[in-house]
């Protein structure tokens, strides 16, 4: 199965997705997003197929989000892509895209709704969450 994410390894959330890509047996395609950003265009197809709006897919914590105004309901496609294009931290992540599906995955575990093998046993995230016990279909 062809995976790929788009990953800030900065980010808790996306190195638990990941993680559980890993941990289904599958090594990914890695984008480090802000190193790479998607164009306009990927940007559009991403947040289409992950079946979202564009101001879904901004991410408002720890960006210029405020100070950009984007606050503002009014400002249309067009320029919040340009404020993506300007500041690529504003699209959320991690985005992963399969031939299951493309997901925006927060929580993280949404990833495994687009995986082939969604059975990858037990998985704490980082911060000691459990998301799947280990005592699971025992």
């Amino acid at each position: 199965m062809s995976v790929t994410i788009y990953h800030n390894p900065d980010c808790g959330t996306s190195r638990n997705t990941l993680a559980m890509i890993r941990a289904s047996g599958v090594e990914p395609r890695i984008i480090e997003y802000l190193q790479t950003p998607p164009d306009r265009e990927q940007i559009v197809r991403l947040v289409a197929a992950a079946e979202l709006t564009l101001r879904q897919a901004l991410r408002q914590k720890d960006t210029p989000y405020a100070a950009l105004g984007l606050d503002d309901a009014g400002m249309d496609d067009d320029a919040l892509l340009d404020a993506i294009e300007a500041h690529p931290i504003l699209l959320n992540r991690p985005f992963v895209v399969t031939p299951l599906g493309v997901r925006l995955c927060r929580p993280s575990e949404v990833v495994l709704e687009i995986l082939d093998n969604p059975d990858i046993g037990p998985f704490t995230k980082e911060d000691g969450e459990v998301v799947i016990p280990a005592s699971r279909g025992a």
